[in-house]
Parts: C-alpha cells; structure tokens; sequence
C-alpha cells in the first residue's frame, strides 16, 4: 500500500512538472522587453533599457542600463541623457529642433460651435479622416527652431510656416523624421505635403532641407514619387535615405539612395530585395542594413563609391535561423577600425537580444541574456523550414513549428498560420501577440508558408499579390496544408487556420 501511495505521488509530481515547462500566457507576457537607446558617444558601451510586466502587480517597471559594446556586465543607470548623441542639438550646441503641434482645422463640434463645449463629435467632410488608429484631430505636427538657454519657447520658429503637413509623420513617425544637416547649417526634415483625399492616396513623403540662415525651404527628393524616408549623414557629408519609386504603392522595393553633393546613386538598384533600415560605418564608407531573405531577417552591406558613379555589390554578412530587428552601429568611432557591428536579434523561440556581429565572417556573438532563466526552465519546440511545390509549379519556402517533446508517432492538430501585411515578411520574428511558442505548448503543429507577396524570395514574389488578393495566394495557402497534413502525425480531422489583418481575409 505504502508503495502504490509513493508511486502515485511520484506520477501527480510528475504531471505536475510536466505543465510547468512549456511556455504560458503569464510566462510571455512577464519576459523581458529589451530596447536598444544607443551606443554611447564613444561608441564604446550600449545603453538599453528593460521593461517587465508583473501580472501579480498588474503594472510593468522599466530599467536603463548600460554595458560594453565587447560584452560585459550591465550596471544599472538613473539617466543616460549626457551618455548618448542628441540628434536634436546642432553640431555647434546652440540650436534645437523641437517638435509641436499646431492646431490649424476645425474638427471637433466645439471648434465650429463654441458655445457647444461639451460636444466631443468630430465632423469631417472629406478624407483623411484617420491614419491607422490616429485621427485626423486638426493638430499638425511642426518642426521649430529653438535657441539653446532661451526658456521662452515662445521665441521658437516655425520652419513648417504654418503649413498644414505633418512632421514627425502620424502615426509612426519616429526622431529621424527631422535631423540636422551634416554642416548644421540646416534641417532636413520628412513630410508629405498633401491634404485630404490626396493625402490618403498618395504615399509620396518628400525630404526637406531649411536653411536657418536664408530660411529658404528645399526640396531635396523633388520629381521623386514614392515614400522618401529615413536621411542620414555619413561622416563626410553625404545623405542617405529610403525610397520607394513609385507613389501609392507603399509595400514598393525600398531601396538606399545617397547624394553626394552632385548626384543621386541607388546603391541598392541591382540588388533583388527591399531594406527595412541601414546605418552608416564610422568612417563614410559603407552601409549596413537589414533586409528580409528566405524567411529570415539577415544583415547587409555595400559600399559607398563616392564621386563614382559605379553600383557596388550588396554583400550578406550573417546567415542563420534568426532576424536581425535593429542595427545599433559600428563600436568605436571613424578612428578605428572596428569589425563590431552592435544588432538586436530575435527567433521564433526567442525574445529580442543584443549581440555583436563581426563583419568580416558574419560570426555573433551575445551580449544580453534577458530571459535565459525562463528559457531553461521550459521545453521548446522544434522549428524547421520546409519547401513546398506551389500550384504553379513554384517552390516556396515555409517555416513548421512542432510542440514541444514532439512524437512522430502521435497524432497533433495542425494550424495554417496566414500572415497579414499583405506584403510583410513571415520570417523569424517574436511576437507577443501572435507568438509560435505559446501555441505550440498547446500542442499544435503550425505551419507557416512564405506565400505570394512576401518579402525575402525576389521583388516579383513580393509583387505577385498585387491585384490578386484572393488568387495564387490563397491556392498558396492550401498547397501548404494540402502537402503538410500528409504527413502521418497530422490529425487531418482537427485542421483549422488563424491570421489577423489580411491574414484574417485569407482565413
């Protein structure tokens, strides 16, 4: 008797550990949140904050830290405002960009009746009415110009002149909307100067530069159509940016552009993919960027050629089952030649941490270990790629997530997973809403598929969605699952499919 209670003991532990160690709902939303601010002005150390949510506490904490760009201890710090560039201060720390909002419409009910003042109706009799989730509330973001150790920003000018254009852009314009010219003698700043249903159709972003001397605004991108963004200086004074050539497609190729005070050179022309963001070297002489490839996220370079009117060759630097999110910088300054690229990385089984990358052989090397304690107490599933036959006769890759402890033996419900976008890459990403993990410890198979309109497999395969939602992209889709629920550990009675935005049209 003794023994059977011991055993049964043994068997309710067992039971017990075996539903603690995979991943949980409480468990994802606890792990911690890593975001890069920058390399410090010596290029030398990182600062990074943290933010952990606590489901028992129902409210989340955010610590900074900061720690050697070679890897190293962590120090916890209260500020980082003098340890990090301030792209908003001039070169010669006396002027800076300060971005307001200007009331210049009339949209609310009170605005066009003010005795009315506790209506909160909003009237419209045109588009744009509302970007994503922002509405058009007739504020428009402007750029001023402000004196450094004037307290009265009432002194503050306008570049915008009352102009009725956004910058930063709504909803996810970001600092790099507005920067200062490489001699300080300017602002450059993104905007598109359309209204209404012009605004809403069209996806042409130009680049701006403000002379705060003459205060003579110049279109730098003019008789550019498309989305212009992102400029940046290199060391030598060359300006660089994104764009898309043609206007109103906004999932167009993104390609680098740089001036170098004559010309305009794509240095992306020839290359067959699209890049989400780049960073100049220290020196001027190259660019790094990320860009999507065979359902992954990897970094890049290529070469500035200067006076040269010559198209360089892009060149991959890292290879792997892993997305390169955010290029930091080059550690060191333009005085040394460092080989140390500082990036963010995810994984279908890992959160965003910081690592260095070394250009020369692509090899990485982390830096931060946020959630290694909940990674090694839990079981995780496999992830493996796969490539599937289309139904015209094309090979598409797709990524299979099993649960974890996995039996081929055994038979599993399997989920289509349907990306949304539509034009967004379904690569190695780590999602806190749709994430891989968490359902795979439910005991699912998910498979994936890197269906027509998706970035990564050549600019036709991105662009082959194009007018043709519901066509091949959907024959895409079932050949995915029609080939995978073949496999003998498939439950072909319990097939169901998920996805949100134009993943939710396609389920």
């Amino acid at each position: 008797m003794k023994k059977l209670i011991v055993s049964i003991s043994v068997l309710c532990l067992s039971a017990s550990l075996n539903a603690q160690k995979t991943m949980t709902p409480e468990m994802l939303v606890q792990l911690g949140k890593v975001n890069v601010k920058g390399l410090t002005k010596d290029g030398n150390s990182i600062v990074f904050s943290v933010k952990k949510y606590s489901v028992a506490e129902n409210k989340a904490t955010t610590k900074t830290y900061i720690m050697p760009a070679t890897g190293g201890d962590a120090k916890e710090i209260a500020n980082d405002k003098d340890l990090l560039k301030n792209t908003r201060i001039s070169p010669d720390g006396k002027r800076s960009i300060v971005c307001k909002e200007v009331k210049m419409m009339n949209v609310y009910g009170k605005d066009f009746y003010p005795d009315l003042k506790g209506s909160d109706v909003m009237i419209y009799n045109d588009l744009n009415n509302r970007h994503w989730d922002t509405w058009e509330d007739g504020a428009y973001g402007h750029v001023f110009l402000h004196k450094e150790g004037d307290k009265d920003d009432k002194n503050d000018v306008d570049i915008n002149m009352n102009e009725p254009f956004d910058c930063p852009q709504k909803p996810f314009g970001v600092d790099e909307d507005c920067i200062w010219s490489a001699d300080g003698k300017s602002i450059i700043y993104v905007t598109k100067k359309r209204s209404g249903k012009d605004y809403a159709l069209s996806t042409n972003t130009d680049i701006y530069s403000y002379n705060i001397e003459t205060k003579l605004t110049a279109d730098l991108t003019q008789g550019m159509t498309g989305y212009d963004m992102a400029p940046a200086f290199s060391k030598g004074g060359a300006m660089a940016w994104l764009s898309m050539a043609r206007d109103g497609y906004e999932a167009d190729k993104n390609d680098i552009i740089v001036n170098n005070g004559s010309f305009n050179i794509n240095l992306t022309k020839n290359w067959d993919g699209t890049v989400e963001s780049f960073k100049w070297s220290n020196d001027g002489k190259k660019i790094f960027f990320n860009a999507p490839v065979d359902g992954t996220v990897q970094l890049f370079e290529v070469s500035y050629p200067g006076m040269e009117k010559n198209i360089p060759q892009v060149k991959q630097i890292t290879k792997g089952m892993w997305d390169i999110n955010a290029i930091v910088g080059q550690t060191g300054d333009a005085t040394v030649n460092s080989t140390s690229v500082i990036v963010t990385r995810t994984d279908m089984n890992h959160a965003s941490e910081i690592y260095s990358v070394d250009i020369t052989n692509g090899n990485m090397r982390q830096l931060t270990h946020t959630n290694d304690a909940v990674y090694s107490s839990i079981h995780m599933g496999k992830v493996e790629s796969r490539l599937v036959t289309t139904s015209d006769n094309q090979k598409m890759f797709e990524w299979i997530i099993y649960p974890p402890d996995f039996d081929s033996t055994k038979k599993y419900p399997t989920l289509l997973y349907c990306q949304g976008g539509p034009q967004s890459p379904l690569s190695q990403f780590y999602s806190f809403r749709w994430n891989f993990q968490l359902m795979a410890a439910n005991g699912y198979i998910i498979v994936a598929p890197n269906r027509r309109g998706m970035p990564g497999h050549g600019v036709k395969w991105n662009e082959d969605i194009s007018k043709d939602y519901g066509g091949q992209v959907m024959r895409d889709y079932l050949a995915a699952i029609d080939d995978f629920d073949k496999e003998r550990y498939v439950d072909t009675k319990r097939l169901g499919c998920i996805g949100a935005s134009f993943g939710g049209y396609s389920v």
